[in-house]
Formats: structure tokens, sequence, C-alpha cells
């Protein structure tokens, strides 16, 4: 394999010239403590007897643990467990105020649950107007839907309009008294009505109105503990498995067998160094691209296992890159400053082919409609197409460079491209805004996260950043550990909820690192040239597919799993069964 000085395609073959800049701070610094030690010796630990909390930490207020049980166990149909365990520990669930409070809701005694509002002995009176609001309004409506016009008007002028709480909603309500049906423009139908005179929904508006020690939230316990699970989950580094596979009855762990890092297939139907590999959305195919000037449809079988489906020739420059439409019935693929062509999967026929006299294309992209397509051109534009090749738009100036990626944000309007050696230029073709991701070092590729929320930046100085692009752009992780020193090498997301990152190395392995924690959990052997390109299969988070210099694209999946295909080679593709 050549090095940069070699006379090799641009998208491969990278010459960056390297700032030597350092890296990004993380921004740490040593925190002194306020204050001597002695104040915080100074305070008292909760004695292992002290009746007023629960369990080892001393963290667990008694009285809140068993209020949330109780409640639990209503919220579960078991009234009889629930009423005991109030009678046994002699901590109510509710006060006798707040139990009155909730009778008279049920029984729709309207004027006497407002009085009793006012006995609860809430603080923030904007709270008491508020609760005062939504309990008059029911009143409202129960009236209105009783055909007493009069006294639903009486209600509104005299006790709701008072309170000077929500005059937009107060207009709505207005408007039922001058178009009961249906109730003004904007207004209710009988529906919203009907619904409205549900009066366990207005306790459940209640209860998320007052504070959380007169009226326990609903479903409290339940939230406790899927808060709990989910940090367990996030603070295991080798989590891969549906979310029903955690139990209640241990503390979660998952072992490294959860991460792909056997190697199942080894496809060799390339005939030359292999640049780019990438998942359909549905898991169901696996586009790779080559310098041998093809590109290839495989297709992921029932079993797991990938078989060679089209092999699309006709580009005059070696394929740099690929990407599916959204409905991963298209693919585009981009030859070296040359052409896009797109393809029709199930075929394998090239529909359109994609072109600008005089210049070459260098990235191709899919509207999130699959309306039209991007790409960017070597004069650093980009142009965007409808399908039958009318052109629509031209955006000048750099836009792009002669090695980029390009995507679309979900709003069909920001476009993501390397608009400068270091910077990422997120240009809203509608209003015209303009926001930066800017790195100290020459950045190489970049890639989105599913949700299109977060992006990988590959740098030169061999790290790959983390930048959340919501709103303002920021850096919120560094992955680092592999190698790259010459070539263009594409990292990925991927793994259940987009969990860990890979990337390809010049070292001929795949590196895997927790996305979270940013610590490094696997380097995979197997390749024996560069690795230049991953992608995670998005419906399988056990299958990783990698693209490498030596001519193979190969499958990786789980060590524990029992792989049914034999040792043989058939159409281009080699079954391990488990040696790398």
């Amino acid at each position: 394999m050549g090095g940069v000085e070699d006379e090799e395609p641009a998208l491969k073959r990278m010459k960056l010239s390297s700032t030597g800049s350092a890296a990004l701070s993380n921004g740490s610094s040593p925190v002194k403590p306020i204050g001597g030690s002695s104040d915080l010796m100074a305070r008292p630990l909760p004695s292992e007897g002290d009746e007023d909390v629960v369990g080892s930490k001393g963290v667990i207020k008694r009285e809140e643990f068993v209020r949330i049980i109780a409640k639990a166990l209503y919220s579960l149909g078991y009234k009889k467990s629930g009423a005991h365990l109030e009678e046994e520990s002699g901590i109510p669930l509710h006060s006798s105020v707040v139990n009155l409070f909730i009778q008279q809701i049920v029984d729709g005694h309207w004027d006497e649950s407002v009085a009793t509002l006012h006995n609860i002995g809430l603080a923030d009176e904007n709270t008491v107007r508020s609760a005062s609001f939504l309990i008059l309004e029911q009143k409202f409506f129960e009236l209105l839907d009783g055909g007493k016009i009069m006294d639903a008007l009486k209600t509104l002028r005299t006790e709701i309009a008072p309170l000077c709480v929500n005059s937009s909603r107060l207009r709505e309500l207005s408007s039922c008294i001058v178009s009961p049906s249906p109730c003004g423009k904007n207004g209710f139908t009988k529906q919203d009505i009907a619904k409205a005179r549900s009066r366990s929904k207005l306790l459940e508006e209640l209860q998320k109105l007052l504070p959380p020690t007169v009226l326990i939230p609903e479903r409290r316990l339940e939230h406790l503990v899927e808060q709990a699970l989910i940090l367990q989950r996030e603070a295991c580094l080798f989590h891969n498995s549906l979310d029903k596979e955690m139990s209640l009855y241990s503390d979660h762990h998952c072992g490294k067998y959860q991460i792909p890092s056997r190697t199942l297939q080894i496809l060799e139907a390339h005939n030359d160094e292999v640049w780019f590999v990438q998942f359909s959305h549905n898991g169901k195919y696996l586009a790779s691209s080559s310098n041998d000037r093809s590109a290839i449809i495989w297709e992921v079988g029932t079993d797991g296992g990938l078989s060679l489906k089209h092999r699309l020739s006709g580009h005059q420059k070696p394929v740099s890159s690929a990407s599916w439409s959204p409905d991963d019935q298209q693919l585009l693929t981009c030859g070296v400053e040359e052409a896009i062509r797109r393809w029709d999967v199930s075929t394998g026929q090239c529909l359109k082919v994609y072109e600008k006299p005089g210049l070459g294309l260098v990235s191709c992209a899919w509207s999130p409609t699959g309306k039209y397509i991007l790409s960017g051109l070597s004069d650093k534009s980009i142009c965007t197409w409808e399908l039958d090749g009318k052109e629509l738009e031209t955006l000048k100036g750099p836009r792009t460079l002669k090695i980029s990626d390009l995507e679309v944000m979900g709003d069909e309007e920001t476009i993501l491209s390397i608009c400068k050696d270091n910077i990422v230029q997120l240009f809203n073709r509608e209003t015209k805004d303009e926001r930066f991701i800017e790195e100290e070092q020459t950045i190489t590729s970049f890639s989105l996260s599913k949700d299109k929320r977060f992006m990988l930046v590959n740098l030169w100085d061999q790290e790959i950043h983390l930048w959340k692009i919501e709103g303002d752009p920021k850096l919120v992780g560094k992955y680092k550990g592999h190698r790259r020193t010459r070539f263009l090498v594409r990292s990925c997301f991927g793994g259940l909820k987009q969990a860990f990152i890979a990337s390809g190395s010049e070292d001929s392995q795949v590196y895997i690192w927790h996305r979270s924690s940013g610590e490094l959990i696997e380097a995979l052997p197997g390749h024996s040239g560069t690795v230049n390109c991953v992608t995670w299969n998005p419906a399988n988070p056990h299958m990783l597919a990698s693209a490498s210099d030596d001519r193979t694209i190969r499958i990786w999946g789980l060590n524990c799993l029992n792989v049914k295909y034999q040792n043989a080679t058939c159409n281009g593709i080699h079954y391990c069964n488990g040696a790398t």
C-alpha cells in the first residue's frame, strides 16, 4: 500500500498537512475545598439504628419509602394490601385533609373541594389558583354537559374569571357558551366535554400540579426502578442486549460476549481495496464500494449470512462511497471526482447518472424524504438534483472539500459538509443561517447518529470527537487508541441504542469504544491491511462489518454464537467457524 506521496485517488490517499496543534482541553481543573475538612467531618451521619431511614446508606427516608410503596400497591389494584400497609406502619398515604379533598373531587363536590384545597396548607398561592382553575373548569364542563347553561355562565364569570389564570383558556371556555356545538372555531367539541367529565383525569392533572409531598405522582415507584435500571445499563460497558433481559433480582452486568468480536464471514468478491461499507436502514442489505470501480449489494439472509445480490458496474473510476435511500429501495454510488449513479436495489439496474460538465462529483447524499439528492463538487460547491436529473440548486462558495462527507438533517434544509480543513458547516438553505463545528486539527471524515443529534468527527491527530449538534454544537466525547497517519479511515455509531463507537485503523484492526465513558473495549484483529470503514447493522446490534485494503469485508458477530455455516468459499464468500 502506498503512502501519501503515491498518486492515488484523492478520497483514499489523503495528502494533508498536519497543524501540530495541541488537542482540545477537557476543561478539567483541580478543585479546592471551601473551608477546612473539619466542616465535613462535623456533620453527623445517621446511626445504624435510626428508625427514620432505611437502607445501608442512610439516604432513604422511611416515611417517603412506605408512602411510595403504598401508592404502588393501590395503583396495581392491591387495595387491601395498601390499606394494611398504612395501618401496620402507621404512615398514611395521604393526610386526612388530602383524603377528604380527593373524595370531594371524586364525588363532584366542587365548591367544597376548592375550600378544602385552601386548608391543605400550600405555600404557593399561584399553585392554589391554578388548581382551583382546574377544579372549577371541571365544574363548568359538567354544568354545560348537563344543559345548565346559565349556571355554567355564572361559574365562568364569578368563580373562574376572578382567578386571573390562563386568559387564553378562559376565552376558549367562553366560546362554549356562545357556540356550545361545536364550542367555537378553536374550542371544544362534545367529545372534549365528555373527556373532561372524567374526574380521574382531573385528579391526574392535579397530581402534576400539587407538590409531591401532598399527592404522590402516579407510578412513582416504577419511575424510580426504571431510572435505576437505566443508570445500570448506561454504566455497563458491554450492554448490547434487549432491555427485557434486565432483571430486578440482581445488579445488571454484561460480559464482552455481547460485543461482536468474532469473524463469521469473509466477503471476497472485490478485486481491489474495499473503501466503503454501509448497511441499509432496515439492516437487510450491505453496500460496499471499491478501488476496483465497482459496488456490490449484499443481502443479509434470515440466518444472518450475507450473499452477493448485485454487482454494480459502470463507473469509470474507483467508487468512493454509497448512500441508501430512506426506503432502502435505491442506492447512490459516487465515483472519485466522476459521477453519481442511482441504482434499483431489487433489480441492480442503473436508473440514472448525474454529472456536471467539467466538474467531478466527490460525495453523495439523499434528502430525508428521498425526493432529491445532493452532491459535493470538485469546485467546492454543493448541487441538488431531482431524481429525474433536473438540477434544483447549486450552492456556491467553499461549501465542501474534494475529500468530504455530506449529510442532510431531518428538517430537509440543513446541510452538513466539511467546508474547510478543520471546520464542519451546518448550513440552512432556507434561512441561510450557518453554524460551525471547528476543530484544532484537520478533519478527515464525519458521520451522524441515527437520530441526527450527534456527530462523530475523525481527526488527523488520531482522535475521534463526539459532538452534540442540536442548538449550539458542543464537544461531549473523545475516543483514541486507533492508528491513522496516512489514509482516510471512517468511524460509526452502533450497537443497541447506538451505545458504542467503532472505527477502522491503519494497524489492520477494528476498534470499539463505549460511547458514554469513552473507554476502549475491543481491538479486533483479522484483516491484513488498513481497515478503511466500518458499519454496524442498525437492525442487529450483534452484527458489524469492516472493509479493508486486503480486498475483503469481514462480518463480525458474537463470540458465543452457534454459527451454522460450514467452512467453505462460495461466490466470493468465506464462512468462518470462529477463527480470525
